[in-house]
């Protein structure tokens, strides 16, 4: 029983063939995902998902590369879709200092005005970081996002920065990454962060683990993620789906 708490299967990469990914998946044992969206038309294509699937959930929010073309009216639409009944989070959210789409300060002001709705809609927050780290954690804190808390979505920092979010009331994600012969931060991470507060994830069509690296990603592929945090952590593949889907809804509020 696994949970991919973080895909993207609203991407047109699987427009043809949708049905026979969600059967992949369920073949390998994903039981619970969750579709992210991050700008209106991802948004739209998460809702109609789940209105197809039991067992797919939806996050809605606004990607922080597009932060510069996020308007008004989009929050409050976000604020709207985030009512219907099978959207659990918020997100993904957060900085992204790679692509140099959306000026810094727009990104912050984004991610604050996220943070601010998910607080009063009371619902946990998916965050997004990349090359960002110290600005998201600063505004982390001084948005006291602990009240609601979330995921830090395919995490790629440090362990001295994994315990700084478990702090804040957030859960570990990682994803394909950890596959990876040469990726250290994410097994050291996988070692050290408690079983109760890791969650697994895709991020499909992106970031396919070994031996599928490089080629489209899909929620099948999160049984590999599970496999190798089993292996790092001693544990059995039984083990690790339990705890991981437990915690994922236990974060999502999912009965």
């Amino acid at each position: 029983m696994l949970f991919d708490t973080h895909c993207h299967v609203n991407d047109d990469q699987f427009a043809e063939d949708l049905e026979a990914t969600m059967e992949r998946a369920g073949t390998a044992g994903v039981q619970y995902m969750v579709v992210v969206g991050f700008d209106r038309p991802t948004i739209e294509r998460a809702l109609e998902i789940v209105e197809r699937y039991d067992h797919v959930y939806a996050s809605v929010g606004w990607h922080p590369v597009d932060a510069i073309d996020m308007q008004e009216e989009d929050l409050v639409w976000l604020e709207e879709v985030a009512a219907h009944p099978k959207v659990v989070a918020l997100g993904e959210m957060g900085l992204d200092y790679h692509w140099d789409q959306s000026p810094k300060e727009v990104q912050k002001e984004v991610f604050r005005k996220q943070i601010n709705l998910a607080k009063k809609l009371n619902l946990p927050i998916i965050i997004h970081n990349r090359e960002a780290t110290e600005d998201i954690i600063t505004i982390l804190k001084e948005e006291q996002a602990e009240q609601v808390g979330g995921i830090m979505h395919c995490f790629s920092g440090s362990p001295e920065t994994a315990h700084e979010c478990l702090a804040m009331n957030f859960y570990i994600s990682l994803g394909g990454p950890v596959t990876f012969k040469n990726a250290k931060k994410p097994k050291e991470v996988a070692v050290q962060v408690p079983m109760d507060r890791l969650l697994v994830e895709t991020d499909c069509p992106y970031l396919a683990p070994h031996p599928y690296r490089g080629k489209r990603n899909e929620p099948a592929y999160v049984k590999l993620v599970a496999e190798q945090i089993a292996e790092l952590k001693g544990l059995s593949l039984q083990e690790v789906a339990q705890q991981t889907t437990a915690n994922a809804k236990k974060v999502f509020g999912i009965d």
